[in-house]
């Protein structure tokens, strides 16, 4: 099977980049920054009615495509709870050192993983790509998808997308 067209579903390694924030604000930014890799327009704009600080900019029309205004993300990952798509996600490159991000990602799995728990992170397609460790679960009141924030390799930010919480048994 073939991924890299958006045929498929799956965001292509050139979609995803040009959903990423701008390089120079990327990098400093404490607490991170929102990618919200939503690239067909459809009638949704939760991650713009969900955000405390309006950093998701107001829809002309209910099927625009979201835009950030990144000088005004805090990163505290509301979109990424409201998003119906699992298309919002907050990464903090300042976390943890040169080769150490924090991605903080929508999960709606069963078991809920624990603070310090190492987990599988997967890619777009649901394939292994990396080993990481929950740093915190993050359950937004009156929604019932958890954000958890994942320690992740830094290289690896544009390609994590999901993790596997790994059986006991």
């Amino acid at each position: 099977m073939k991924f890299d067209d958006f045929a498929s579903g799956v965001l292509t390694q050139e979609m995803a980049k040009a959903a990423a924030p701008p390089t120079e604000l990327w990098e400093n930014k404490r607490g991170g920054l929102v990618i919200i890799e939503c690239p067909k327009p459809i009638p949704c704009d939760p991650c713009h009615t969900s955000c405390p600080t309006g950093a998701v900019l107001p829809f002309e029309d209910i099927n625009d495509l979201p835009k950030v205004d990144y000088a005004k993300c805090t990163g505290c990952a509301m979109c990424v709870a409201k998003c119906p798509g699992l298309a919002c996600f907050v990464v903090d490159l300042t976390y943890g050192g040169e080769d150490e991000a924090l991605i903080k990602l929508p999960y709606e799995m069963i078991p809920c993983p624990e603070e310090g728990t190492e987990v599988e992170c997967l890619n777009r397609v649901g394939e292994p790509a990396a080993t990481g460790m929950i740093v915190k679960v993050q359950e937004p009141q009156r929604d019932k998808t958890l954000v958890v924030h994942v320690a992740v390799p830094k290289s690896l930010v544009l390609d994590i997308r999901a993790i596997r919480v790994k059986s006991h048994g």
